[in-house]
């Protein structure tokens, strides 16, 4: 299958050409920056010498089209959505990593974002977390990549949020992510000598992700969810590590809490829940993997510890899991990864 890239040398869409490379089934046509118009990808990467060593070009929609049976958009947020009607008028498949067409709700979109551009296709926009809307994406047009808090956040919730065991209006969360988090682009935040040794909370009460996990759960529980989410910068690469507050809604044994969620993920290829150990950012880091675990306290409240690499489950690994839904292939094709570890 030959698919192409908008957007490739940010940090999602270089991991993107990575993991695209060694899948089996794929043909990398064609690579968009223009920041970086006609220079090979390997020499802005140089990791990826002799393994991609394709130019990247401007945006031509007619090249894509021509080119393309697939296409990745991974650009900043506001810029897909003036690209992305022109793929999917034209018949092409699009997956977009933005939050342009993550919204069911216009309104919200552009209460937390900008006055979106094509809000005629927000409705063909499935939400693309494969583990909790399958068949939906399967037979997409257009599949909208969730962002990297909500993914994490929504996978350490459904199995106790579905079955009302859990006080839908009682949800804290409380997540740490790395500074790749915050894309390529430079700002005096993601600096190193403001990241190294250190460590801080970030668009308390306001980050937009809040918004968007606040929809889903309000789906899903049928009643609006207002939740408090405070999300941190930590001193490290890659990685997501979510701690999860809840009022259980009846005193219940944590061993059936933990049952709960392996029968809810028993078929999950990347969903692991963990009894043994608490999950930590070694685990999954490199891998497509959401590890999961918990803790009942006082009878009544639960604690869901969650993580992901922000790069590959957060973002491009979940991507490339949504396209093998899309062509009929098996899920993890392309994605048997072990984490890093170190």
């Amino acid at each position: 299958m030959k698919v192409s890239v908008i957007g490739a040398t940010g940090y999602t869409g270089v991991e993107l050409v990575r993991l695209l490379n060694e899948h089996p089934n794929i043909e990398l046509s064609l690579l968009t920056s223009n920041s970086f118009a006609e220079n090979k990808i390997d020499e802005i990467y140089p990791h990826l010498k002799e393994e991609v060593e394709i130019i990247c070009h401007k945006l031509d929609i007619e090249q894509i089209v021509t080119n393309s049976e697939v296409v990745f958009t991974a650009l900043p947020h506001g810029v897909s959505m003036d690209i992305v009607p022109k793929l999917v008028n034209r018949g092409v498949k699009v997956i977009d990593l933005s939050g342009d067409y993550r919204y069911q709700t216009l309104a919200t979109y552009e209460e937390y974002y900008q006055k979106h551009a094509s809000p005629q296709l927000l409705s063909q926009g499935v939400y693309g977390l494969p583990e909790l809307n399958r068949k939906k994406i399967k037979d997409s047009n257009l599949v909208a990549n969730p962002g990297c808090y909500p993914t994490v956040s929504l996978l350490a919730l459904a199995p106790l949020l579905k079955t009302g065991l859990i006080d839908p209006q009682s949800i804290i969360i409380d997540a740490k992510s790395g500074a790749t988090g915050a894309g390529r682009k430079l700002s005096l935040g993601t600096h190193f000598c403001e990241v190294n040794n250190n460590f801080k909370a970030y668009k308390v009460g306001q980050h937009r992700h809040r918004s968007e996990i606040e929809e889903k759960l309000s789906i899903w529980s049928k009643q609006e969810v207002k939740l408090n989410f405070t999300p941190h910068l930590l001193p490290v690469k890659r990685g997501i590590l979510a701690t999860i507050y809840a009022d259980l809604t009846d005193d219940i044994a944590e061993l059936e809490l933990f049952k709960q969620y392996q029968n809810h993920y028993q078929e999950e290829l990347f969903v692991r829940v963990r009894e043994d150990n608490m999950p930590e950012l070694k685990y999954v880091a490199g891998s497509n993997y959401c590890d999961i675990s918990l803790k009942v306290t006082d009878g009544n409240k639960v604690i869901i510890v969650a993580t992901i690499d922000n790069l590959i489950k957060g973002s491009a690994g979940q991507a490339v899991q949504n396209l093998n839904l899309l062509a009929g292939w098996e899920e993890d094709l392309g994605l048997k990864k072990v984490g890093l570890y170190l």
